[in-house]
């Protein structure tokens, strides 16, 4: 399972995101997705934890949590949708 985490503040660094997470258990992998054409943050992140048990534990007390002057959104990520078409049809 992915952790998906919004409202992220724009100051928030990998380090600050593997400190928090790492209270709930070890964290294997952060993705802080950036703008292509700006390089700045856009404002969210994906967290991979070693176990599943962990990442639950990890959104139960973390969704809706203050943190950095904002509220965060944390919850189970959702696959991502292959929004290409298809032109061989």
């Amino acid at each position: 399972m992915t952790i998906y985490v919004g409202n992220l503040s724009y100051r928030a660094t990998e380090a600050d995101l593997r400190a928090v997470f790492a209270e709930y258990g070890e964290v294997k992998r952060i993705v802080l997705p950036t703008d292509r054409e700006t390089g700045k943050m856009r404002g969210f992140a994906f967290i991979d934890m070693s176990e599943d048990a962990q990442e639950e534990a990890a959104i139960a007390e973390l969704d809706s949590a203050e943190w950095m002057g904002r509220q965060l959104r944390v919850n189970k990520a959702k696959p991502r949708e292959d929004n290409r078409r298809n032109s061989y049809s």
